[in-house]
């Protein structure tokens, strides 16, 4: 068994690219019915984002919009190359130093060297999109587990 498997333990969140946060919100509560729960800005991301699920859906998978702050943000540079659309695939793990080892040690790049502060005070690093098929991988560790 690979040694990933006992830390990742489920889909997190799918990012979506959003020029109007607003609009995406209005967009994904009156048509698609989901329930706005959570919303922030991230200013070492550059980000203003929005997480939404599912009615009562409290452990699921979410949908995060993200909209840019600045013009130099990463998203804002995503929407630039190609509009608004899917920009990232979020996975829950357990221990994210112990994932990043991992995976360094698989030879794949992390974006930062260390975590950085996520979505609700999370910690997160990225799988370089050139390692993982084009990809943007995030990597989602709560706030609750203890590091």
């Amino acid at each position: 068994m690979d040694e990933l498997t006992s830390y990742i333990t489920a889909i997190d969140h799918v990012g979506i690219a959003v020029a109007d946060l607003d609009e995406a919100i209005a967009f994904y509560r009156d048509v698609m019915g989901l329930e706005l729960y959570h919303q922030e800005i991230n200013d070492r991301q550059g980000v203003r984002e929005a997480m939404m699920r599912p009615p009562g859906n409290t452990g699921g998978a979410a949908i995060q919009l993200l909209a840019p702050l600045t013009p130099e943000s990463t998203i804002a540079k995503f929407l630039s190359r190609g509009g608004p659309g899917m920009q990232q695939l979020a996975y829950r793990v357990s221990d994210l130093d112990a994932v990043s080892e991992t995976l360094r040690a698989k030879g794949l790049r992390l974006i930062y060297d260390e975590a950085i502060a996520g979505t609700a005070n999370s910690r997160v690093n990225f799988i370089h999109p050139k390692d993982a098929g084009g990809v943007l991988v995030e990597l989602v560790e709560a706030a609750d587990t203890g590091h």
